[in-house]
Parts: C-alpha cells; sequence; structure tokens
C-alpha cells in the first residue's frame, strides 16, 4: 500500500511567528486530506528542513510525497535550490516517488484568490471582502 505524504515547502525566517499562517494552511490541508500525512519543511532558518522531514517520512513507510513550493514566484529558491535538493532526496531514498508542483503563486486558482482578496479590500460587501 502506497503510503502518500503532503509537504509544503517554505522559505523559512528567523521569527518563529513567521510560520504561523504556514501551520494553519498545513492544518486546514490535513483536515481536507485525512488519508494524507501533510507536513511543513522549510529551505532555511527553521526546522524541519526538507531532507530531514523525508528522512523521516522515509522512516515512517511513506512511498509517495508531492512537494508543494508555498512561494508566490519561481525566484532562485524554487527553480535553483529546491530541484537541487530534490535531485539528491531522489539519490538518497530510491523507494520514495517525489513529485514536485509549481509555486502556489504560478498557480491560476492561487492567483485568482488573492485577487479577490485584494479587490475584496475595495469593499468589504465583495467575495473575499476584508
Amino acid at each position: 500500500m502506497t503510503q502518500r505524504a503532503l509537504v509544503l515547502f517554505a522559505h523559512g525566517a528567523r521569527a518563529a511567528s513567521w510560520a504561523a499562517p504556514f501551520e494553519r494552511l498545513r492544518e486546514l490541508t490535513q483536515a481536507r486530506t485525512p488519508d494524507v500525512r501533510v507536513s511543513l519543511a522549510f529551505l532555511e532558518l527553521m526546522e524541519p528542513r526538507l531532507p530531514e522531514l523525508v528522512a523521516g517520512l522515509s522512516a515512517d513507510g511513506v512511498t509517495a510525497v508531492t512537494v508543494v513550493p508555498i512561494f508566490l514566484g519561481q525566484g532562485g529558491h524554487v527553480l535553483r535550490d529546491l530541484p537541487l535538493m530534490v535531485q539528491q532526496l531522489r539519490i538518497d531514498f530510491p523507494q520514495i516517488a517525489i513529485d514536485v508542483v509549481e509555486a502556489a503563486g504560478e498557480n491560476a486558482a492561487v492567483l485568482n484568490a488573492l485577487s479577490d482578496y485584494c479587490v475584496g479590500a475595495l469593499d468589504p460587501a465583495l467575495p473575499g471582502g476584508v
């Protein structure tokens, strides 16, 4: 049986409070996918880092991991750092199928949701109004 995991991959920051919205996103996502293990991993400055998280998932018998970069754009971290990290993980953990999807900010549905929020800032009565 394939044990699946979804990894929300974020940059990381020095301030622990920075991770709060990512943890809320993880909790919301976990509630919607109870049969999939949903975790957070960070590129730098926070733990767990992606390699350590994947090592733990492997030890738990996970055989399929989908990495979702929670970045608004495809800067150097998404275009260079993440692919190199994933390439090494595929070597280190050949028993795990690792897929990486587009950065959240490159996805049309995410952009539309953000646009709704921005437009809602003009008029609280509109969808997504603040």
